[in-house]
């Protein structure tokens, strides 16, 4: 997996975007179902992840305060790379518009658990000092077995899956943009995983050092170019 540990304060502990493509196998081949894990997830005293249940079904997670969508919407496609945002603002009037999640460029709405954050809730994992995971929750619980691509989170901004995807025009299909968001924020950063000797590198304007725990192995396995599973 991969990490870092945020050194200054976060643009907004009220306000961030994470997204990223992700390819797995269903179902889960672990013992434990975390996945995907990617935010700044730091344990039970502050907390923001999203990980495939073994049912299938995404979900976001967090403590200090409390968040937990389950989506009804089952991903069981071993073949497939799906792009998933998670968008926070707790400022927001309407409850469900405080967490927004997106696959494939398309808002969940439907959900078999659906807890939001409250009116402009502050988010303890949004402090200077928490550590970010990608690819496990805290301290490489549950490691990532699959494929991870062009993961970014973008500190102090809600934004739309349209920032990171787009429709193609001709087959209607949802495809990845690979340009950097121009204003990543403090902690703000942008994985793409391409540089197969440096998976851990940092394309964004704040090129930020990771740590790799464990071994990544690269693939050309990419949404761009999707391998036979």
């Amino acid at each position: 997996y991969i990490s870092r540990t945020t050194g200054t304060a976060f643009t907004s502990n009220q306000k961030f975007t994470v997204s990223g493509w992700i390819k797995c196998p269903f179902p889960p081949s672990s013992g434990d179902n975390h996945m995907f894990c990617i935010g700044s997830a730091s344990g039970s005293t502050g907390s923001v992840f999203l990980y495939v249940q073994g049912s299938g079904a995404l979900t976001a997670y967090g403590y200090n305060p409390n968040l937990a969508l389950v989506t009804n919407r089952l991903l069981r496609d071993p073949a497939a790379w799906y792009h998933w945002v998670l968008a926070v603002d707790t400022t927001q009037g309407t409850p469900a518009d405080r967490n927004k999640i997106y696959i494939n460029g398309v808002q969940e709405t439907s959900f078999g658990t659906e807890t939001n954050y409250g009116s402009s809730d502050t988010l303890d994992a949004l402090a200077s000092g928490k550590i970010q995971y990608i690819g496990s929750f805290t301290n490489g619980i549950g490691p990532l077995l699959g494929n991870l691509s062009h993961v970014q989170y973008v500190d102090g901004l809600q934004l739309a899956p349209t920032e990171f995807g787009e429709e193609d025009a001709t087959s209607g299909i949802w495809k990845i943009k690979t340009t950097a968001y121009a204003t990543p924020g403090t902690n703000g950063f942008y994985l793409k995983m391409e540089d197969r000797t440096n998976l851990d590198l940092d394309s964004s304007s704040n090129a930020f050092t990771f740590t790799t725990s464990g071994t990544l192995t690269a693939t050309y396995d990419n949404p761009s170019n999707n391998f036979a599973t």
